[in-house]
């Protein structure tokens, strides 16, 4: 496996990066690479890159496996502890090729289908007041009542807090510039706030619906303990950091 550089500064000659960060995700690994390829191949140049966060099942194994499958798309990364899934995220980013990243669930739940249809919609610039941030609306979803009804809750008091006009902030499934993401403060969770945060920093953030399905293999990492309840105190960090903008309206002189 892949050492994890974070100084490293790649060239940027691809045109999109799949950042997929996963722990425990035995079972789901083979068959997403495929469904990956099968809608990326002959589309774009891309690279796929799985952030394994010390898992401790089968996940290692079935990584190897997919990238022997598909050596010239996949790459894989390893914590060396579990740092939680911000930290995968900002792991992948920091190494990936591609000005263009897309972001995914490892569960399988996201639909790789509906990938073409978000990075479509990005502008090709970063201009203020623009489009910054593209995510996925999982309209009907396919999760247990307990993830549905702490999503819920959770989703109603961030966006009447931090009004981001996002319906649904969870979803793995984004795209947006390698470039902007840097620029934003990271800190454990910000995953979560990904679309206050763009906002925040001066971009827009559009909501296109997508494909939700149900998870096959594993179990979910969050409920109400670790989702509802930490999202919340997580939230009283984003507003604050809301109330201190950090760009300013400019204008020509000369």
């Amino acid at each position: 496996m892949s050492s994890i550089n974070p100084q490293d500064c790649p060239n940027l000659n691809m045109d999109l990066s799949v950042i997929i960060p996963v722990r425990n995700e035995s079972g789901n690994i083979l068959p997403m690479a495929a469904e990956m390829c099968a809608v990326l191949e002959n589309r774009y140049d891309y690279e796929i890159i799985y952030v394994d966060d010390f898992s401790t099942d089968t996940t290692a194994e079935e990584l190897l496996l997919a990238a022997r499958q598909y050596p010239k798309r996949l790459r894989i990364l390893r914590h060396a502890s579990p740092y939680g899934q911000s930290s995968a995220l900002l792991t992948g980013v920091k190494v990936a090729r591609a000005p263009i990243i897309v972001t995914l669930d490892g569960d399988g739940q996201n639909d790789p289908a509906d990938i073409p249809a978000l990075v479509e919609r990005l502008p090709a610039t970063t201009v203020p007041g623009h489009v910054w941030l593209v995510i996925g609306w999982r309209k009907e979803r396919q999760d247990n009542l307990v993830r549905q009804f702490s999503s819920k809750i959770a989703n109603a008091v961030r966006s009447r807090l931090l009004k981001d006009a996002t319906p649904d902030t969870g979803c793995g499934l984004k795209v947006f510039h390698r470039e902007a993401f840097l620029a934003l403060p990271h800190f454990d969770h910000m995953h979560r706030f990904l679309p206050a945060l763009f906002q925040r920093a001066g971009g827009k953030v559009m909501s296109i619906p997508v494909n939700h399905r149900p998870r096959q293999y594993g179990k979910s990492k969050y409920g109400i303990g670790n989702r509802l309840w930490v999202g919340l105190t997580d939230l009283a960090g984003v507003l604050w950091l809301m109330r201190r903008p950090c760009h300013a309206k400019t204008r020509e002189i000369q």
